[in-house]
This record gives structure tokens, sequence and C-alpha cells, in this order.
């Protein structure tokens, strides 16, 4: 038992915190073990985050090689953190290691692995990670979509738009609501609070609906 290992069991959040503060601070190879494992089971955000800055402060190729260990793990905690992780880092060789996660069945490793597969994705494959994010659109609840559209944006218009647009000209009234939303942010960064409320809003009325008629 090391001293790291002995606070990051300690039931207090600000301990933990400090004592990955640290450990990020002075960087020793020695915690990397330490700081990965503990990323599959700190109940705490800001903790993970921390965790996640304190890995990026060692050598990438160090933290890739055992990070993408997690992306295997059955833990759906375990794969986010690590596709959080990675993103972070920047590596683009843990991109074939990311991309089978695109087709992960937990919702937070989905929208994690989203946004890790933008960036890492290498330049020929953008077109075809458009068209794979694509086939989500529709799909899930406003903070899902609103995931699934930053990550479209995060593409490029140059990519997305063709993208886009054939979705729209096939898909259902659903897919081309979701499709205006990510065009209109595609044209306005700011826009995500407003399309955020706007999905809030709609999904309140159409409750409200739904129970009138029952």
């Amino acid at each position: 038992m090391t001293a790291l290992t002995d606070a990051l069991a300690d039931p207090r959040s600000s301990v933990r915190l400090q004592a990955v503060m640290a450990a990020g601070t002075t960087p020793d190879a020695a915690d990397l073990a330490v700081l990965v494992e503990q990323c599959a089971v700190e109940p705490d955000f800001f903790v993970r985050d921390m965790l996640t800055w304190a890995l990026t402060r060692h050598p990438s190729t160090d933290v890739v090689a055992r990070v993408v260990r997690e992306l295997e793990r059955p833990e759906p905690q375990a794969r986010s953190q690590a596709l959080h992780t990675l993103s972070k880092v920047g590596d683009p060789s843990a991109w074939p290691s990311v991309r089978p996660l695109l087709a992960d069945h937990d919702d937070e490793v989905l929208r994690a692995a989203w946004r890790t597969a933008v960036a890492l994705v290498p330049d020929d494959e953008r077109g075809a990670l458009a068209r794979t994010l694509a086939v989500q659109l529709g799909v899930g609840p406003r903070e899902r979509r609103l995931s699934l559209s930053r990550a479209l944006v995060g593409l490029g218009e140059e990519t997305v738009a063709p993208v886009l647009a054939a979705a729209a000209d096939r898909g259902s009234d659903a897919v081309r609501d979701h499709v205006a939303d990510t065009e209109r942010l595609l044209h306005d960064p700011d826009a995500a609070s407003a399309l955020a409320l706007e999905r809030a809003r709609r999904e309140v009325a159409l409750g409200r609906t739904r129970s009138a008629k029952g």
C-alpha cells in the first residue's frame, strides 16, 4: 500500500482530490496504475476530472498503453473515464481502440466515445466518422442529442454538411428536427443552451398533451 493508495481509499472526496492533485503536480511512474484504477471506481466528478489531469502529466505513450486496456472493462465508468482521458491526452495512436466503442450499449460511454472519436480521428476517416455518427440522429433524450450535435459540429462544416443533408432527406421527422438543431449549432456555437431549453420545453409540452389525451 502506498500513500496515494491510502488517500484514495479515504471516504472524504476532499482528501482524494488533494492526493490526486499532488500526484499530478509531481508525476511518478509508480502512481500510474493506481491513478488509472481509481478512474473506474471514483464516485466524485471533480476527483475524476483531476485524475484525468494527473494522468496527462505523464508521457502520453505510457498513459495510452495503460488506459486503452480500460476500454475493454465491463464497468461503464471505466470505459467512459478512459475515453475522457484519451481525449485529453490527444494521442492519435489510440484511435483504433476507440472506434469500437462507437457502438457501445451504454449511453454515457457512447457520448464519451463520440467526443473522443472527434478528437482523435485521422483526417482521411472524418467523413466515415460523420456518417457513423449520423446514424444516431433523432435517437434518445435531449442531452444525448445535444452531445451528438456537438460531436458532429466538431468535425467541421465541410465534412458534416453533406452528411446532414443526406440524413434529412432520408430520415424521419425526429431525424430532420435533430438535423435542424445540429445545423443551427454548426452556424452558431452559442446556440447550445437555447437548443437545450427549446428541447426541454417541447418535451414538457408533449408530456402535457399525452396526459390530456390519457
